[in-house]
């Protein structure tokens, strides 16, 4: 019988060469990921917007997608375990759907503009997980009107991530951009908790970890735990 694969690559992002006894816990997972979903996996390692955070990199997914021709795109940052047992989350979306793991409300660190106004959904991306198709991509687009200094200078961080001494508005710099092109472009959007509810998951059900605004020494001991806990062994 007939049956055409949909192209699938998970991207993260590692330029420099991040957290190497981190990503030898994540990398595996990620690989392993993929395969089990039929997806291919890239590393971004080189600089294409040199003049901003090194988290704005994320938005090279924009073209990557469209070079690989992707049928879906799936991010993860590189300090996110996945679960061996994880789904395929694009078996339990629609294409004309983004997805997060959740999502923020965006008034609490973004200063609006129109596109936020006129949107009036108030949602605030946690793009440390992202997926959209190809009819989507418009998740990942390159801010085309502001400057770099105009985007900063409507970012807030929290108080915890302020406290935290890892987060300053520059590194908030790609969940400004992912929120503000939902708002942009109108993206309908779900999210990965609502999809374990349907499938009679729990909430706290761990097929995902990630912690962003910890010390790396603090993130490494607990995602040793983690995946102690979830039984993965650790070479």
């Amino acid at each position: 019988m007939f049956h055409r694969p949909l192209k699938k690559t998970i991207y993260t992002l590692n330029i420099g060469g991040y957290a190497p006894q981190i990503t030898a816990l994540t990398y595996p997972l990620m690989a392993a990921y993929a395969k089990k979903i039929g997806a291919h996996f890239y590393v971004i390692t080189e600089r294409r917007f040199p003049d901003w955070p090194i988290t704005y990199e994320k938005m090279q997914v924009y073209e990557l997608a469209q070079q690989h021709d992707n049928d879906w795109s799936i991010f993860l940052d590189s300090d996110c375990l996945v679960h061996p047992d994880m789904f395929d989350m694009t078996n339990h979306m629609s294409k004309d759907q983004i997805a997060h793991n959740a999502f923020d409300v965006a008034s609490h660190r973004w200063v609006y503009d129109r596109f936020f106004y006129r949107d009036g959904r108030h949602i605030g991306s946690g793009n440390w997980l992202a997926v959209a198709s190809d009819w989507c991509i418009e998740l990942w687009k390159p801010l085309d009107d502001l400057t770099k200094e105009e985007a900063v200078a409507r970012i807030y961080p929290t108080v915890r991530e302020r406290a935290s001494g890892t987060v300053e508005p520059e590194h908030l710099i790609d969940d400004f951009t992912l929120s503000r092109n939902i708002a942009k472009y109108g993206l309908k959007v779900t999210n990965i908790r609502a999809m374990m509810k349907t499938m009679g998951y729990a909430d706290n059900i761990g097929f995902l970890w990630h912690r962003y605004a910890i010390p790396e020494e603090q993130k490494l001991a607990e995602m040793k735990k983690t995946l102690k806990d979830w039984g993965v062994g650790i070479a």
